[in-house]
């Protein structure tokens, strides 16, 4: 759905202040593109890189071993954004990722606190997808990784039956502080609005908040928010299109969007995404643009209802200037190595504006809709489940 953009972005949306001086600045900026060359969209070629990525990776990156989870997840909802998973073998990755969930040992007492999703089998772990889990001191759940795992599973279509929803929302609980950000796995390390998000997500996916306090996360993610209207990783840091990602669709995942911001805010929020955008998006004033942000920022204004005001062709040009035209995948800046991360939020960022062919991605969960209707429908099942035993009982 590719259009022509009006500009004047004030007169687009009537009793809209937080746009002011936006329009004028973007207006000059257009000037200088009014052709724009059109390049193709190297579809086959980024089916390819997938296919690698859930096969071997590269050297240089070896150091992500231990969160290969979230790069499966980047593969397979790539590979489902451009509606190619039957490329992959899809049992074999629901055995996969089922391997590497933290299950509570025979006594559940011992480590039901770090049950989850783990990154990889990088600490020797037996393979099994089945419980009673195995202690070991070293292993735990990451809470990113559980979101990821999760995420995978609907993708490839699973009914999530085989996930220890108790054991995964304990693990979680366990993790939260008291200020109400988290930490992403219980020998400690930072803690954030990245893992609220993480944290949000579950809870909505598995259809329980049980796993969090939602007022202290609330009340975490409105602290940090900064004083030129963007959100930081926590109070007093710099705003970041990123984490302001985070804290929108958390609140949207929570259904407390317009209850924890009142529409002033929500007004100043959305005319600091809209000037991010110069031809991508950047992530902070006066940084260069990066792909990652055309999701990031660009979901993050389609949450908030404005991404229609952004320039699409602009948008669009400098996603596919970052595509590696041999192997495949997108890069963070045009002539660089393309990453997985890069490559599957590039595709996203091409969904949101509409691009011919390209599964629509749920701008709050970062899955496909397709993904998300399969969630939807599982949910239901799970309340009817719930509500004949409650009858029963």
């Amino acid at each position: 759905m590719r259009v022509a953009l009006n500009f004047n972005l004030k007169s687009q949306l009537p009793g809209k202040g937080f746009l002011t001086g936006a329009g004028s600045k973007m207006a000059e900026e257009e000037s200088q593109f009014d052709e724009f060359e059109q390049i193709d969209f190297l579809r086959d070629r980024h089916v390819r890189f997938f296919q690698r990525t859930l096969q071997v990776l590269p050297e240089r990156y070896a150091s992500l071993e231990t969160t290969r989870l979230t790069i499966i997840f980047f593969a397979l909802s790539g590979l489902d954004v451009m509606d190619a998973l039957h490329v992959i073998d899809r049992n074999i990755m629901i055995e996969c990722i089922y391997s590497l969930q933290v299950l509570p040992t025979s006594d559940r007492k011992i480590n039901l606190s770090r049950c989850g999703f783990r990154g990889s089998s990088h600490i020797g772990i037996p393979y099994s997808t089945k419980g009673p889990g195995v202690f070991h001191p070293y292993d735990s759940g990451h809470v990113a990784m559980t979101y990821t795992g999760l995420c995978s599973l609907l993708i490839l279509g699973d009914d999530l039956t085989r996930v220890n929803k108790k054991a995964c929302l304990a693990g979680l609980r366990a993790l939260q502080l008291e200020d109400g950000s988290f930490y992403a796995v219980p020998e400690g390390s930072e803690n954030d609005i990245r893992f609220i998000y993480c944290a949000a997500s579950i809870c909505y996916m598995l259809d329980d908040w049980s796993g969090m306090d939602i007022q202290k996360a609330i009340e975490y993610i409105r602290g940090s928010l900064s004083y030129d209207n963007g959100f930081g990783q926590g109070a007093g840091r710099e705003s970041h299109g990123g984490w302001t990602y985070c804290a929108i669709a958390s609140l949207s995942l929570m259904g407390r969007l317009e209850e924890a911001l009142s529409q002033r805010e929500l007004d100043r929020i959305r005319r600091w995404c809209i000037m991010r955008q110069q031809t991508g998006f950047h992530g902070r004033p006066n940084k260069p643009v990066d792909t990652c942000y055309s999701f990031w920022v660009g979901a993050t204004l389609e949450l908030l209802d404005v991404f229609k005001y952004t320039n699409f062709d602009k948008n669009r040009n400098f996603i596919l200037s970052t595509q590696d035209r041999l192997v495949g995948g997108f890069a963070k800046w045009p002539d660089s190595h393309p990453d997985p991360l890069h490559a599957y939020l590039g595709l996203c960022g091409l969904s949101l504006i509409g691009e011919p062919s390209l599964r629509k991605v749920h701008p709050a969960l970062n899955i496909t809709h397709r993904a998300f209707e399969h969630l939807q429908q599982l949910q239901q099942t799970w309340r009817r489940s719930h509500g004949s035993c409650s009858r029963r009982m």
